[in-house]
């Protein structure tokens, strides 16, 4: 069996995440689709983990199985060809048997960006959020370093999700500013569903009311997403890279 590796990206806009779902378009159902085209057999995508309605990606990663011993090159144009403008694979390779994209993952990197001031090119892949200029960095930062280490995320995780254990590794935390964009980093051993966009909502709240780490680890300790503020816009926030 060939088992084959794709790095995608893709604008969330018009989908309702990476998974798939009964009545709604969904990035990994299109891909799926345009590979069934190409090979004419049934196909099982794996992604390294899901990503929900509206958030992008600039590199996904997926793998899939077949018989057929493919042309990379030619078989990825071919893909590009048939995949909408908002998605495209941008490397694809061969890969052992046994590769999986999701559990042979060893972490995973979002960036969410912020846009101080109106401009159409940024609308539509980050928050406009003024206030964004007069945060003190440093302080942003430390408070950020709450969530280094391993924590049960329950607080930052919708209560609807179907994920049992909440714990999670954080490696890498931190703010940046830019002239017209600033951006927030985090990689960890993996998310939760609507994770990243709590813990940034959460620490917005934190600065903006001058409260301490105390009050973080306080809403960690709850363990109930009514803890934690409410989540920035999906539009901001891109599956940045999966490490193995």
């Amino acid at each position: 069996m060939n088992n084959y590796k794709l790095t995608i990206q893709y604008d969330g806009t018009n989908y309702a995440g990476w998974q798939m779902q009964n009545n709604a378009v969904t990035v990994q159902q299109k891909i799926i689709d345009a590979i069934e085209v190409i090979i004419k057999e049934k196909v099982n995508l794996i992604g390294s983990g899901r990503t929900d309605t509206g958030v992008h990606a600039w590199g996904q990663v997926a793998n899939f199985r077949t018989e057929q011993e493919l042309d990379i090159y030619k078989f990825r144009y071919s893909l590009n060809s048939i995949l909408p403008h908002d998605i495209a694979v941008k490397k694809m390779e061969k890969v052992e048997e046994s590769f999986h994209a999701r559990f042979d993952a060893k972490s995973r990197s979002y960036i969410y960006i912020f846009s101080r001031g109106k401009s159409p090119f940024y609308q539509k892949y980050s928050y406009h959020y003024p206030p964004i200029s007069k945060i003190d960095l440093t302080k942003m930062n430390k408070l950020s370093k709450v969530f280094i280490g391993e924590h049960d995320f329950t607080s930052f995780s919708k209560k609807n999700s179907e994920v049992e254990d909440k714990t999670c590794n954080v490696s890498e935390i931190w703010w940046r500013k830019g002239k017209d964009l600033s951006t927030f980093y985090i990689t960890a051993n993996r998310f939760l569903h609507g994770m990243v966009r709590a813990v940034i909502g959460t620490l917005l709240f934190a600065v903006e009311k001058d409260l301490d780490e105390k009050y973080l680890l306080e809403v960690l300790g709850q363990k109930n997403r009514e803890e934690a503020k409410e989540s920035v816009p999906a539009k901001g926030l891109f599956l940045f890279k999966v490490r193995y």
